[in-house]
């Protein structure tokens, strides 16, 4: 199975390190420069569950790209969503499968428009990665979970899927991971977009590392976000599990945590951030439900906020 990994940043990085190291047959869709730095010093990951120093993969660049691929593997961040689908389109045969692995739920109507849904899957992960001025990989904490799975396994009424899941189960599990193939890979990721948006409405919120949110006394806004977001879930029929409930109240709730979400590091960096992709589009699904959520409506203007000052502040840097 021949896959193309869109970018070659952290998680895409990450999973590419591991598929290349176990023999798999891939390709990094990159943009030149980053071309240049593989072809330098190759493909370096540095891992809890060990490092790796390969050689320069196999990268092409969207100009250049041609041929097709069995499997393409999406893991952008959700803003740059338009402009990756230009990038991989030439790559998209009659039985190509994209796997998404985007923050939110809505990418997969936009990939099912523009592709098709019986080619696109679901996806998500819990791996923390990123890339350093050096172009190595860091993985930076010991999760390691890919999930996917067939989405129009769960809806009959769907188009048949054009792809082999069980096909795509078996190339994606190497060592260095876990692969774990889903039948519920939409409760899955709406399990994911919970966990996300409870913790980057806390942190970014807040301004601050969940410790420091306990020490202030202030954790008890924390199962009020997770309530909001989780009611919008129910609504849409994918109720979080008591136990999903219980880790993530845990977890965003620890005394002494450093954990901040990684929307409050890009904030904190100046960058731009999945403000809609996290919180935004949930809010639309909690507007159709008519369901309350006055604390995610704060968070979200607190975070549209901060992308108008942005744009002001790029703008006038540019006319400077």
């Amino acid at each position: 199975m021949r896959i193309l990994i869109v970018g070659a940043g952290g998680v895409g990085g990450f999973f590419g390190a591991w598929l290349l190291a176990a023999g798999r047959d891939v390709t990094f869709l990159v943009r030149p420069q980053r071309a240049l730095q593989l072809n330098e010093h190759g493909l370096q990951l540095l891992s809890p569950a060990g490092d790796l120093t390969l050689p320069p993969p196999p990268t092409v660049l969207a100009s250049t790209l041609a041929e097709t691929y069995d499997l393409i593997l999406l893991s952008c961040k959700a803003y740059d969503l338009a402009s990756a689908m230009n990038d991989f389109a030439p790559a998209v045969g009659a039985d190509t499968a994209v796997l998404p692995l985007l923050n939110g739920m809505a990418h997969l109507e936009t990939l099912d428009q523009r592709f098709g849904r019986e080619r696109v899957l679901g996806g998500c992960t819990n791996v923390s990665a990123s890339r350093d001025e050096h172009g190595r990989i860091l993985h930076l904490n010991p999760l390691d979970a890919l999930q996917f799975g067939d989405r129009n396994g769960q809806r009959p009424a769907a188009a048949k899927s054009i792809f082999d899941i069980a096909r795509i189960a078996e190339c994606l599990t190497v060592p260095g991971y876990t692969a774990d193939l889903r039948a519920d890979i939409l409760q899955t990721m709406w399990h994911k977009w919970v966990t996300i948006a409870t913790a980057a409405s806390a942190t970014c919120l807040l301004r601050a590392a969940i410790g420091d949110i306990v020490a202030a006394g202030a954790e008890e806004l924390v199962p009020r976000f997770l309530a909001e977001a989780g009611s919008i879930a129910a609504a849409e029929g994918y109720p979080p599990s008591a136990e999903h409930t219980r880790v993530t109240l845990a977890k965003f709730t620890q005394p002494g945590s450093l954990f901040t979400a990684s929307m409050l590091r890009d904030i904190e960096a100046g960058g731009q951030i999945e403000g809609f992709q996290i919180i935004g589009d949930l809010l639309a699904h909690a507007r159709r439900h008519a369901v309350a959520t006055p604390l995610l409506d704060i968070t979200y203007a607190h975070l549209r906020c901060y992308e108008q000052r942005r744009q002001r502040e790029l703008v006038a840097r540019t006319r400077a």
